[in-house]
């Protein structure tokens, strides 16, 4: 199954999930995490501790009850998750025939996306597929990629993000801001950032960064290091 790799931007965006079984709540879980604005969970059963517990996102509005047809209206992505696949292959129908994105947990081949196996690391997002010819398989990847993509990763993306505003505000040529990313990017500031060696980052830091950045050095670095 051949798909082309997209990142979702779920900012004021919908969603559906239709099952909130143990595969449909990491899925609610996943859509919180990817910052959708609300998911309207759907399933006969009682409100689960699991679900309880998602809700306090203040993101998930859930109601015990049958699933029906107008629960796509103004989706923008649904996740059908329950354990029956008619169902399931209905919701799928339903949303083809609206042209909305749907997931079918038990039939991802016949569904408009797929959810990868993925890891974040701050704003850095790595994701996995197999074409679903394994999902036991990228799981493995996934754990691999824990372990070799540690925590210090958005660590160094969020010093990125706080420093960007900062040297575009001196008004510089794009090639100079272009050649000092570049250069902290090659530095071993990432190094002295898994060893959480708050003066080392300092001095890579006060190397690389122009004169007049040396002063915002203690807000790029607070809470990280």
């Amino acid at each position: 199954m051949n798909c082309y790799p997209v990142f979702l931007n779920l900012k004021n965006r919908d969603a559906l999930v239709v099952g909130a079984g143990k595969v449909g709540l990491r899925k609610i879980s996943s859509l919180i995490e990817g910052g959708v604005r609300e998911v309207l969970v759907i399933d006969n059963a009682p409100e689960s501790d699991e679900l309880y517990a998602l809700k306090q996102s203040g993101k998930v509005r859930f109601e015990s009850r049958d699933f029906r047809a107008e629960d796509i209206e103004k989706k923008f992505l649904v996740i059908a998750a329950t354990s029956n696949k008619d169902l399931n292959k209905h919701i799928n129908e339903l949303c083809n025939n609206e042209q909305i994105l749907c997931n079918i947990v038990d039939d991802p081949e016949s569904g408009s996306f797929i959810v990868p196996a993925s890891i974040r690391r701050g704003e850095m997002t790595i994701a996995v597929s197999t074409g679903g010819n394994s999902p036991a398989f990228a799981r493995i990847v996934r754990r691999e990629l824990e372990d070799t993509f540690g925590e210090h990763y958005g660590f160094f993306l969020t010093i990125m993000g706080r420093l960007r505003p900062l040297v575009l505000d001196l008004g510089q040529e794009t090639s100079q801001n272009t050649a000092l990313f570049r250069q902290l990017a090659s530095s071993s500031l990432l190094d002295a950032l898994e060893d959480k060696d708050k003066a080392k980052v300092i001095e890579i830091l006060n190397k690389n960064l122009p004169d007049e950045l040396s002063i915002h050095i203690p807000e790029l670095l607070d809470g990280l290091v």
